[in-house]
């Protein structure tokens, strides 16, 4: 017996190459999880592909209930712009509201979130705890009443930029506290070093804070678009004038039938509406998830 016929005797079983698994054995997992994530998808896709494919169809098939139209028709949104005599100026009021909600509570958290984490004022324990309670109430809802009352005796019933009052005071708690987090990822060297620079509290915050901590403003930026551009109780509550209102009441109050609210017409306002904030979300994502990565992890 030849000494490669005696190797080939005694090896051991153990020693025998494994079958090879198959692609898909080797990666069930992540197919599992990318088919779960298309799921969901696919369910949040679905409703705004219809709501594109009805703003573009035309009355004879929107009645017909098909998804692909027969006919394609693009006249609905000039028609809702030049045919809906308030859509512009309710798209206007949207707008003016959110831009002045979103400054107004972008300066204010960032003043706020870092002079608690770098000027440690006294008493910023007591603020910080109170701000993280105010998390926990459905404030929206419990204040309604007071904001009413507060809104009259300020004079600010039926006009539009008093809604950027409390729209500011309802997402400040939730804003500051993400800006905190985030100044909490600046050393307290490199501020110091800027004031034995020279530098003052401003030129500090400019120069040294604001470039370390700009995913934490698009992160607040992103928040606070979403729930200026979508509220709609504290108009509805506050605001009477219909030429006053924003879009979410307006939407909300519209009726699709055969006239100017036809349901292609208004498919065609809500792609309006929604546009903003899926290009805002789209552009700003990036930076987005990692502001909300570097606030968890300091968290």
């Amino acid at each position: 017996m030849s000494v490669e016929a005696v190797h080939r005797t005694v090896t051991p079983a153990t020693t025998r190459s494994r079958p090879k698994q198959s692609w898909f054995n080797r990666n069930r997992s992540a197919i599992v999880r990318h088919g779960v994530i298309n799921l969901f998808m696919v369910i949040i896709l679905l409703p705004l592909a219809w709501v594109l494919m009805m703003s573009i169809k035309s009355l004879p098939d929107a009645m017909r209930g098909d998804f692909w139209p027969r006919k394609f028709d693009f006249t609905h949104y000039s028609f809702v712009f030049e045919r809906i005599v308030n859509l512009p100026i309710n798209l206007f009021n949207s707008i003016y509201v959110t831009a002045g909600t979103v400054l107004i509570t972008t300066v204010c958290a960032v003043l706020a979130g870092y002079a608690l984490v770098h000027l440690r004022p006294r008493g910023a324990g007591l603020v910080v705890a109170a701000l993280l309670v105010s998390l926990y109430f459905p404030v929206r809802v419990v204040s309604i009443i007071s904001i009413y009352e507060t809104q009259k005796a300020l004079g600010l019933i039926n006009d539009t930029a008093g809604l950027i009052l409390p729209y500011v005071t309802l997402q400040l708690a939730i804003s500051i506290l993400i800006m905190r987090s985030m100044f909490q990822l600046v050393p307290h060297e490199m501020i110091e070093a800027a004031k034995i620079d020279g530098a003052g509290a401003w030129r500090t915050l400019w120069m040294v804070g604001l470039p370390m901590v700009r995913n934490g403003l698009v992160v607040i930026f992103i928040v606070n678009f979403v729930a200026a551009w979508g509220e709609y109780l504290l108009c509805l509550t506050l605001i009477d004038d219909e030429a006053r209102r924003t879009m979410p009441v307006v939407l909300a109050a519209a009726q699709g039938g055969q006239g100017q609210w036809a349901w292609p017409n208004l498919a065609a306002v809500y792609v309006i509406v929604v546009t903003p904030g899926i290009l805002a979300f789209t552009f700003a994502q990036k930076f987005f998830f990692k502001g909300l990565m570097e606030g968890a992890l300091k968290g």
